[in-house]
């Protein structure tokens, strides 16, 4: 019995861990940039989209799918920043055990 209850305290440590990484996550930011800065993109670590700042000089009514383009390219950037940024959390919290993508904690 006195395993099973180490057990449920690390369970319990753990889930503390995670709520406060949860948290992090959400109050980190992230920026993408596209065209050497002419779109950029500003995403929280949750993934929600925070801000889009387009450069004046990339609005061109005869262009805009270079516009579209640059919009899609720095999103994708600041996505990749994201998922960086919780995977590098998520070692943190395992203590570098790289668990397999899209693996849920039970808690």
């Amino acid at each position: 019995m006195k395993n099973l209850g180490n057990l449920m305290k690390q369970a319990q440590e753990m889930q503390a861990k995670m709520e406060a990484m949860q948290r992090d996550l959400k109050e980190s930011i992230h920026q993408g940039r596209a065209g050497a800065g002419l779109v950029t993109v500003t995403m929280n670590g949750k993934n929600e989209v925070k801000a889009v700042k387009i450069d004046p000089s990339a609005v061109d009514p005869s262009q805009v799918e270079v516009l579209e383009d640059l919009i899609a390219a720095a999103f994708g950037d600041a996505k990749a920043k994201v998922e960086a940024h919780q995977k590098a959390e998520m070692l943190k919290l395992t203590g570098g055990l790289d668990l397999p993508a899209g693996f849920k904690m039970p808690f």
